[in-house]
């Protein structure tokens, strides 16, 4: 089994008996709407699906080589431009920040510049850094490890029969979710990748569901799930390290699950306000 947090293509959402994208309810349901004026910073918490080629088996068939899908990401940038960020945060380590913004100064230089392998950072953030005139880019992702597959390599003692069940289908038990992703173009599977349900249930299938496995004495399923909240909570730390004003508007990028993470912490924390993301995406 390949690690959930990567899976995005193959799990798309559509609500029960709705078929237009644009009238559903996305991640910042739970926030209060952006005030001007109310000394909080503006926040645009945008996930996606990783562009560029990645080891996990059921990662989304994307070419990000393809003018023709490189085209399609820029329409979208367009689209979020509307947000007018100053500054961008992306889903790399601090440590490499220097690396980060000589090659976004070197795109803004070219935006023609030919990346060898582009991902959602140089196809999506730089291109929207560029038509909203943003000089500051940061990373702000934190590595750490943690093990999906525990209930699988141990003697389960918790709850084996819930635990095996829910990850041989997980799908099963989210009926809002199926969709077959090769009916939807760039802009709907962003959309939905942005929709709170689908947040929800990567919180679930990467951490929540691990609670469901543990040995007799043991809580090894929820020590691995803990894991991967510390690491979301140091990636939120990292967000508190930048030097942001009421006045700078945010935009985030990062893979969906860091954004359901963070949709949460962004909702009960004063100094920021998030915007609507579907506001952007129609």
């Amino acid at each position: 089994m390949k690690p959930y947090i990567l899976v995005f293509g193959i799990l798309l959402i559509f609500f029960c008996n709705q078929h237009q994208l644009g009238g559903q309810p996305n991640q910042q349901s739970k926030t209060r709407k952006s005030k001007e004026g109310t000394g909080k910073i503006q926040v645009l918490n945008f996930g996606t699906f990783h562009m560029a080629s990645t080891p996990d088996a059921h990662s989304t068939e994307f070419d990000s080589r393809k003018k023709e899908n490189q085209q399609k990401v820029h329409a979208v940038a367009r689209k979020l431009s509307a947000f007018d960020p100053t500054v961008i945060l992306v889903e790399t380590v601090p440590e490499k920040n220097k690396k980060l913004q000589n090659k976004y100064k070197s795109y803004l230089e070219n935006p023609d510049l030919d990346f060898e392998e582009p991902s959602e950072v140089e196809l999506l953030a730089f291109e929207l850094g560029r038509l909203s005139g943003v000089q500051r880019i940061y990373g702000i992702d934190h590595k750490m490890g943690y093990n999906y597959r525990i209930g699988q390599q141990i003697v389960n003692t918790v709850d084996s029969v819930w635990h095996d069940r829910y990850y041989q289908n997980p799908l099963k038990f989210y009926p809002e979710v199926h969709v077959d992703e090769d009916t939807l173009n760039l802009l709907q599977k962003l959309k939905l990748t942005n929709n709170d349900r689908y947040l929800d249930f990567l919180i679930a299938v990467n951490a929540d569901m691990l609670t469901h496995a543990g040995t007799e004495k043991g809580f090894e399923g929820a020590d691995e799930a803990a894991k991967y909240y510390q690491r979301n909570l140091r990636m939120f730390s990292n967000l508190h390290r930048i030097d942001l004003q009421p006045a700078d508007r945010v935009f985030i990028l990062m893979g969906a699950s860091h954004t359901a993470f963070f949709r949460d912490f962004l909702s009960r924390d004063p100094k920021y306000d998030m915007v609507n993301t579907y506001d952007y995406l129609k």
